[in-house]
């Protein structure tokens, strides 16, 4: 690749390369697996994702939040997420891009985490519900 190429072909390449490894991986691949049944239109919906975050594309249109709650997922996982993550970053990327292309990946994990209530700092919302009345 060549490392002073950072477009969507290379963010293309980068999911690509990533989630083979996601799905190979004996503590995420379960999940993963089990959750997505096209991994071609899986990685084409994360490309654009990516293309978003890091390329400021406008192309994603979806509700992170959303499509991971009905899954099991547990704080470990996001980390080993993290750790795969940065391992091919480091792989296809040259170091600025990679490390910026962490940092975006760093938050996105984190504001999971607290909106699925995973982080350890997170606290169950407590949401009033109207007409209840409490013994």
């Amino acid at each position: 690749m060549n490392p002073a190429a950072f477009d969507e072909i290379a963010i293309a390449t980068l999911v690509d390369h990533f989630y083979e490894k996601v799905r190979r991986d004996s503590r995420i691949g379960p999940i993963f697996n089990a959750a997505v049944h096209d991994w071609d239109e899986h990685k084409r919906l994360l490309t654009s994702f990516w293309c978003s975050v890091a390329l400021r594309a406008g192309s994603y249109r979806g509700n992170p939040m959303a499509a991971h709650r009905p899954h099991p997922i547990r704080a470990e996982h996001f980390d080993r997420w993290l750790q795969l993550w940065a391992e091919t970053c480091n792989e296809e990327l040259d170091p600025v891009d990679a490390e910026r292309m962490l940092e975006f990946a760093q938050r996105i994990g984190r504001s999971l985490k607290y909106g699925l209530g995973l982080h350890p700092l997170a606290k169950p919302f407590a949401v009033p519900v109207v007409g209840v009345v409490k013994p």
